[in-house]
């Protein structure tokens, strides 16, 4: 991409934001909240789609708001505002303050531990990186992304748009306690979508990238190649008859399965008893091939951060060594319920990693012999209290350790528990895509419903 200028200047700056968020809490102790904590942030985004050669949409957007939250004694009322006038800021927090007075006491509220929150000043995570492009300029890129798609074969005959994103923020976060902190931080996105005909058959497929730095990016004739050659390549799909047999779940939606378990080990699952994986620290849950770091500290990565969302430290650390869960995502409020510790996870986990095998895609395709490899799924058949596991798929069909032919209409089904025991293998072949990295993974045996 051509070198821009400076990214459009921030809605406050960084001076704006501290002055805010601590008046914030000046007002919150004089109106006798025992404890208090608020954030400010400003954020400014552009969004350019063209279709078909043509301008769809121009979106930008400016944005700033304070989020306020007061403790009298474990009552708790938040309060926001986008208006940051000193009346407003004021108001915000008599709202806060009001709806605590009225809340029921919630023996789990509160700060976190002092001796749990960030201290210092946090080194800087490479996660600022304002593209600065002009309207121009992202048209073109988005232009040039879609134009390649569509140069991959003339059976691509229509187009769902390519469209080239940036955004910027800022923010800072504080309580009573003590705590200040925040950072600024970037995202620039490059996606395409395009349809492939041939006779009756129609096929769609998509790519993106997405980084920190638009430097990274995959260049955008690359992003627009890639979506043509997935769209192409599906075309003839045919289904197949139901059967139980090896699934891989290529890179692009492997990260899904990491995102389900995510959703089971986190705190709010937990202490409701809507998860399957309640009482599951320190037993296996996955094969014993498996092993997930959480690496909050990667420079440049979108999952990093030195502090979580109520400002308790975060720490790099395996959350799944060998396939025994070591432990789950906690904030102060969720550990509290549960008798257990803030793993510093307020807010989400950061970059979970999955440690990659030995075999490339090519090498897990042979490894699976017969079975369906998996290349997009549709639908949120999934049950977070038992693990029941149902989602369209679309892919291709493998025999003799070889891609076939394309393959559509079909429904994978399982339970994620028995699923996550039955990876044979996970690939080198690893894509990050937002906060998680995993190669393909191998699953020994799903039921394929087809016809």
């Amino acid at each position: 991409m051509p070198d821009t200028p400076a990214a459009p200047a921030l809605p406050l700056d960084r001076p704006a934001l501290e002055s805010a968020t601590l008046r914030a809490l000046d007002l919150a102790r004089d109106l006798g909240a025992s404890d208090a904590e608020a954030e400010c942030s400003a954020s400014v985004g552009q969004s350019v789609t063209v279709r078909l050669g043509e301008v769809e949409t121009v979106e930008y957007n400016r944005d700033k708001a304070l989020a306020v939250t007061v403790y009298f004694g474990q009552r708790r009322g938040n309060a926001s505002t986008s208006d940051l006038s000193a009346d407003s800021i004021r108001r915000t927090v008599e709202a806060a303050c009001a709806i605590a007075r009225h809340t029921a006491p919630d023996d789990a509220a509160g700060l976190p531990d002092a001796a749990r929150l960030y201290r210092g000043e946090a080194p800087g995570l490479d996660l600022f990186h304002p593209w600065g492009l002009t309207v121009e300029e992202a048209i073109a890129a988005a232009r040039e992304t879609e134009a390649a798609a569509r140069a991959v074969d003339a059976r691509i005959t229509n187009s769902e748009g390519a469209t080239v994103s940036s955004w910027d923020a800022d923010f800072v976060f504080a309580n009573s306690l003590g705590f200040a902190g925040g950072f600024p931080s970037s995202r620039a996105s490059i996606g395409c979508g395009v349809v492939a005909t041939e006779g009756d058959s129609m096929q769609r497929d998509y790519w993106y990238s997405a980084e920190r730095d638009p430097a990274r990016l995959e260049a955008a004739a690359a992003v627009g190649r890639r979506a043509g050659e997935r769209a192409v390549r599906r075309l003839g799909a045919r289904r197949v008859a139901t059967a139980e047999v090896p699934v891989l779940f290529e890179a692009s939606v492997a990260g899904s399965l990491v995102g389900h378990f995510v959703s089971a080990a986190s705190g709010s699952s937990l202490y409701r008893r809507s998860s399957f994986l309640v009482d599951a620290a320190g037993k296996p849950v996955f094969s014993p091939l498996v092993t997930i770091a959480e690496e909050p500290h990667l420079p440049g990565a979108m999952g990093s951060c030195w502090f979580d969302g109520e400002g308790v430290a975060t720490q790099p650390r395996r959350i799944v060594d060998a396939g025994v869960l070591t432990g789950y995502f906690l904030s102060s409020y969720s550990a509290r319920k549960l008798g257990l510790e803030t793993t510093g996870n307020a807010g989400g986990s950061h970059n979970l990693v999955v440690a990659p095998g030995d075999e490339d895609f090519a090498g897990l395709v042979r490894a699976m012999g017969r079975g369906l490899v998996v290349t997009e799924l549709m639908g949120q058949g999934v049950n977070p209290v038992t693990g029941d596991y149902s989602r369209g798929a679309v892919g291709f069909w493998v025999e003799g350790g070889e891609i076939r032919y394309p393959v559509e209409e079909v429904t994978i089904a399982g339970n994620l528990a028995q699923m996550y025991r039955a990876i044979a293998a996970v690939g080198r072949d690893v894509l990050v895509r937002g906060s998680r990295a995993t190669g393909s993974i191998l699953v020994e045996r799903m039921t394929v419903a087809g016809h």
